[in-house]
């Protein structure tokens, strides 16, 4: 229906309204009747964006004049000077006229400021969960999921999450029914980002500092979520069992302590052999020992060859019968430089 405000512009509006409700301190019911006035008459005009603050302070006259004393009702020009004069007297008036011609006359409304005053007194509610059922009340002023709410679910569902809150005792206050429950699951899930205006409210003492101790409770309630979602540290189980003789290799960073190593363990190799018994216990006594040929090929070891009386040491030479003679003759001696003497040097 409406062209051209959007839900963005509410809490703005919202701000501004609570801000004007404390300056001139009226009651608590007079700032839950404007919101009512403010959106009953958005649901059947059209209201255009430069006249969307007029329409608040117009539904903030109505509702003050409607429930609080008169020396309390505010001025126009007061209201002018808080909107920066952006607007005439006169056009309050008008306003605030029109306002009551679309609503037909019909101001009052019963509030959730109402119904919760009626659970407080039957369920005998102390002052601080009070004040905590009533901050949370405006918080859902902010947000269009409770702008069609029932003023007696949201009043039963923020007492329920007051008392939560501050660790009271829950009351039987009858059966939950599916919107109830809805509600209530919903309000819980608007309570993390407040708005400044409003929290800043909530820390006067004469209203039992409920902001603050709503943020504390939200924040071990995150705590408590993420100790939930992080994942178990694994026990840490040493390698070496006392059950099993184990040899393994030692990594870097394995200290004095056995069994701990930053790497992962090398795993040993079960050599086959009789030293090891049927169930694969090492026997350690010399009678069971022996000893095994190694499993990797060895290269052997060269041996100097065999000097023959009919070969010379150099492979490939073929010698005369008179140096063969001489060869024999002297088997101490080697060839000199490759070559045999000749017949002249055998002298």
């Amino acid at each position: 229906m409406q062209r051209e405000i959007q839900w963005f512009m509410r809490p703005y509006l919202i701000d501004f309204l609570i801000e004007a409700h404390a300056a001139f301190s009226l009651l608590p019911e007079t700032l839950f009747l404007t919101v009512n006035l403010l959106d009953r008459y958005c649901s059947k005009r059209v209201v255009y964006k430069q006249h969307y603050q007029l329409v608040g302070c117009a539904a903030l006259l109505i509702a003050a004049k409607y429930g609080d004393k008169k020396d309390r009702v505010p001025q126009i020009n007061e209201l002018n000077n808080m909107c920066c004069g952006l607007y005439d007297a006169g056009m309050f008036t008008q306003m605030e006229m029109h306002v009551l011609n679309t609503l037909d006359w019909q101001i009052g409304h019963p509030t959730v400021d109402f119904f919760a005053q009626l659970i407080v007194a039957d369920e005998q509610d102390g002052l601080e969960v009070e004040h905590m059922a009533q901050y949370i009340q405006e918080i859902a002023l902010y947000h269009r999921e409770f702008v069609s709410t029932k003023p007696s679910v949201l009043a039963r569902s923020s007492l329920a999450l007051a008392r939560a809150v501050l660790g009271k005792p829950e009351v039987n206050d009858g059966e939950w029914n599916h919107a109830d429950n809805l509600t209530l699951i919903t309000l819980s899930q608007h309570l993390d980002q407040p708005s400044v205006t409003l929290s800043r409210k909530y820390t006067a003492p004469h209203l039992s500092c409920v902001s603050g101790k709503l943020s504390d409770f939200l924040i071990q309630q995150q705590a408590a979520a993420r100790r939930a979602a992080a994942p178990p540290t694994p026990i840490c189980e040493s390698y070496l069992d006392s059950q099993h003789n184990v040899y393994n290799t030692p990594q870097k960073g394995m200290g004095a302590v056995q069994g701990v190593a930053d790497g992962y363990m090398t795993p040993p190799i079960t050599p086959d052999g009789s030293q090891f018994d049927a169930n694969g216990q090492l026997l350690m006594a010399k009678d069971h020992y022996q000893p095994q040929p190694p499993r990797c090929p060895v290269t052997p070891s060269p041996t100097p060859p065999t000097q023959s009386h009919n070969f010379p040491a150099v492979r490939g030479m073929h010698l005369t019968a008179e140096q063969q003679a001489y060869h024999d003759a002297n088997p101490h001696l080697w060839y000199n430089g490759g070559a045999y003497p000749t017949t002249t040097s055998y002298q």
